[in-house]
């Protein structure tokens, strides 16, 4: 049995199930493909943070409302310039940590706090968190997804990061990559713009399960639900088990140095263009990112 939360969110959706052991957070703007404007990110921590601190919970499902999980930073739709344009609409995080400074430095201090350590800090969270995938899961999507313990995928999900390819970026803010894909793969797909299908990145470990589309909310919960019978306490040992071990291999120190190599790649961007994002030429990557198609898959025998 599940009931809605009473909030006042604008672009999320909260339910509980199972007597409050179980809450589900569905970022709910299916027509931007849940492009994750400054409202939608403040929201997501607040909803965390509710989950968190509540003890019935026990389990945290993250999900996206229609065909897609996340495409991504919102890059231009009408609300996601409201959120970041000064005036009367705007979101009011962009007057606040490091909001008010100019160029490169309030862009690093307003990506560190609204793209980077928010998602670290969902990542350690107090409760075992499960990301339920479909469609495109693109860019800053990947790191609301790997921000979570697990991850199930409808079939029909495709994981890439284009930023590379799009903006000449070297990856989104939370650099991942290398742990969840391996250091080969995530140089190909980097380099290239291309594209994983589920089955392959249940291969390789990334993926926990994969489910058909048509029963991914059930099959999930029923996932969710064999999770929260543990004892609590033995699901949080567990993930600080696992959690030191990747960060005791050097995972946070990679996290902080490439969120650092971001900023660099924003500050040569924006010393060449006005708009600190659009490719100098010469190169593939001049191409207007709006116009470019959906990645290819990557497959083992096609160049």
């Amino acid at each position: 049995m599940s009931r809605p939360h009473r909030s006042e969110h604008e672009f999320l959706e909260v339910e509980t199930f199972d007597d409050g052991q179980i809450v589900r957070i569905t970022m709910n703007r299916p027509e931007a493909r849940n492009a994750q404007n400054r409202g939608l990110l403040v929201e997501l921590g607040e909803a965390f943070t509710a989950a968190e601190a509540d003890d019935d919970v026990r389990v945290i499902i993250l999900a996206g409302a229609g065909q897609s999980f996340s495409a991504g930073h919102d890059m231009g739709s009408e609300i996601g310039m409201r959120d970041i344009t000064p005036g009367p609409d705007a979101h009011p995080t962009i007057g606040i940590h490091g909001g008010t400074r100019h160029g490169v430095e309030n862009q690093a201090l307003q990506e560190w706090h609204y793209y980077f350590s928010n998602t670290v800090a969902w990542r350690n969270l107090r409760k075992v968190t499960i990301a339920q995938v479909q469609g495109n899961v693109i860019s800053a999507g990947l790191m609301l997804m790997w921000a979570c313990d697990l991850i199930v995928a409808a079939e029909d999900a495709v994981f890439a990061d284009v930023v590379s390819t799009r903006l000449g970026m070297c990856g989104v803010e939370y650099f991942a990559h290398p742990w969840e894909f391996g250091p080969r793969k995530t140089k190909e797909l980097l380099l290239t713009g291309d594209s994983l299908d589920a089955d392959e990145a249940h291969r390789l470990g990334m993926v926990s399960k994969v489910f058909s589309n048509e029963r991914l909310a059930e099959d999930t919960l029923a996932f969710a639900r064999r999770i929260a019978r543990l004892p609590t306490i033995t699901s949080l040992l567990v993930k600080d088990s696992v959690n030191q071990a990747v960060d005791a291999m050097g995972f946070t120190s990679a996290l902080n140095g490439a969120f650092n190599l971001h900023q660099l790649n924003h500050a040569y961007w924006r010393e060449l263009n006005a708009d600190g994002y659009s490719v100098a030429k010469p190169g593939p990557a001049t191409d207007d990112w709006r116009q470019v198609g959906p990645p290819r898959p990557a497959r083992r025998d096609v160049p």
